[in-house]
């Protein structure tokens, strides 16, 4: 295994690394939450939590395949996160990017124009933001990476043109695009059918791999 991803085992799920920080950052998750979920039951619009819940669901799907590939391959996941953190939860997730993620979902439900349908640069709004988004995410990873926080170990996955591409497709914006799925479809049954359907699939796996195999990542 790489020097990063030994870097990234070690305290992995240790609560003694627990910080403080860690308590108003979930606050300020629960206080988000807790409005949207009171806006939601007053108008019966619930797309800004099904957005949040969506996004989160498909980082902890994504988060697991990344898990599998570093046991399946020996060596290293196609990102891991060594550096300093809260809590590590994965090699390459922490408590800092699950709360990130938490909420990337509800900002990007309210970024849009409601009740209208708009274009940005002939683009329907919602994937302009879909693309805007992922695309400021890619840049921060980016950054992440050139700081030593966020670990890249295949030639494929790196600051190149077609690596950024990879990482713009398989790292963000299907997050999106799964949000998008999931707001147009008609009904709350249906929504959280599709919603269940992903963090079933992220806890399958998971199961398999640290219940069944025993598989530490």
């Amino acid at each position: 295994m790489t020097e990063a991803t030994v870097r990234a085992l070690d305290g992995l799920r240790d609560l003694s690394m627990i910080k403080w920080y860690v308590i108003p950052m979930l606050s300020v998750v629960f206080y988000i939450y807790v409005r949207e979920i009171k806006e939601a039951k007053i108008s019966g619009n619930w797309d800004a939590v099904f957005a949040g819940l969506t996004i989160f669901g498909m980082d902890f799907f994504n988060e697991t395949w990344n898990s599998w590939v570093m046991v399946l391959s020996g060596r290293s996941a196609f990102w891991t996160a060594p550096g300093d953190t809260a809590l590590r939860t994965m090699v390459g997730w922490n408590i800092e990017i699950m709360f990130m993620f938490s909420i990337m979902g509800i900002i990007y439900y309210h970024s849009m124009t409601p009740g209208k349908k708009v274009k940005i640069l002939g683009i329907p709004e919602n994937w302009a933001m879909a693309i805007g988004y992922s695309a400021f995410c890619v840049l921060v990873e980016c950054m992440l990476n050139k700081g030593g926080h966020l670990v890249w170990e295949y030639a494929f996955w790196e600051r190149s043109f077609k690596g950024v591409i990879l990482i713009f497709l398989i790292g963000y914006f299907h997050f999106f695009c799964a949000a998008i799925f999931v707001i147009h479809l008609k009904t709350i049954r249906n929504k959280l059918i599709t919603i269940g359907g992903i963090y079933s699939l992220a806890i399958i796996m998971n199961i398999i791999g640290k219940g069944v195999f025993k598989w530490v990542y």
